[in-house]
């Protein structure tokens, strides 16, 4: 299930990309900047920097579990984890490892809040599907194809545990209007780092695929885009001050140590 129109991190060759199928859910590779936690993923030029406060979260409904925001968790550690219904590894990995998170520390100063994101498969990533997921464990798609495979299933369509923390449905902007140069600039500049060390061949490769890109993107969705989030499953990571500490995306071993240390500030 990639979503990937670049990843380039290896020098992979722009005419003959050879990437196995994922089980994530992967958009353009970014980088961050250093801080004093570990990163798990590299992002430059986001939106929201590291370090800085952290917005509120604009959401288009709480599906489960009351409303809240982050200037109403002040005082706690706050994880995100940010997931699409039709992402098996969010399924796999990312949301199993929130809940034990959740389990442990809910009661130690830790929010742990799922936004249910949207940046692909618009038909089935709906507010929709994720109430049904939520009420029922009903899984679709990708999801239920890949689960049901690893027998990672019950009652042949249902994840085997119940999400436990607040869930909301991110916002989504229908896109409109023409491709600007400054678009694509924009999403290159944020999403390819050395992009002027590419030749003029791969430049042009480079520009091609964002525009395609552009094109088949039917929405932007909200939290995704201001996070400069990379894929799902993805997880931010903000602290007890309200500041934004880390942004990871996929399997991130470093989370807990990381809650641990933002627990002792």
């Amino acid at each position: 299930m990639e979503a990937s129109w670049l990843r380039l991190e290896n020098d992979q060759d722009l005419d003959n990309p050879t990437e196995p199928e994922s089980k994530f859910s992967v958009k353009p590779s970014i980088h961050t900047e250093e801080t004093d936690i570990n990163n798990s993923q590299d992002v430059f030029d986001m939106t929201v920097q590291i370090g800085a406060k952290a917005p509120n979260l604009q959401v288009s409904e709480w599906i489960q579990g009351l409303p809240t925001n982050i200037d109403k968790e002040k005082d706690n550690v706050i994880l995100i984890e940010v997931f699409q219904v039709n992402c098996p590894g969010c399924f796999m990995y990312g949301i199993p490892q929130a809940i034990n998170i959740y389990q442990k520390y809910r009661k130690e100063g830790v929010t742990v809040l799922g936004i249910a994101t949207a940046f692909e498969d618009f038909d089935k990533n709906t507010v929709e599907n994720l109430r049904l997921l939520l009420t029922e464990g009903k899984t679709i798609g990708e999801t239920l194809k890949a689960l049901g495979q690893y027998g990672q299933l019950v009652d042949g369509n249902k994840i085997p545990y119940k999400i436990p923390f607040p869930v909301a449905m991110d916002l989504l902007k229908k896109e409109d209007g023409p491709i600007s140069q400054s678009r694509i600039n924009e999403i290159i500049q944020a999403n390819v780092p050395g992009y002027e060390s590419y030749s003029e061949g791969q430049k042009l490769e480079i520009i091609e695929r964002v525009k395609q890109y552009l094109k088949s993107k039917e929405y932007s969705a909200h939290t995704f885009d201001e996070f400069a989030l990379r894929g799902t499953p993805s997880t931010i990571l903000i602290d007890k001050k309200g500041v934004l500490r880390d942004v990871a995306f996929g399997t991130n071993d470093f989370l807990e140590e990381n809650i641990k240390k933002l627990l002792s500030e």
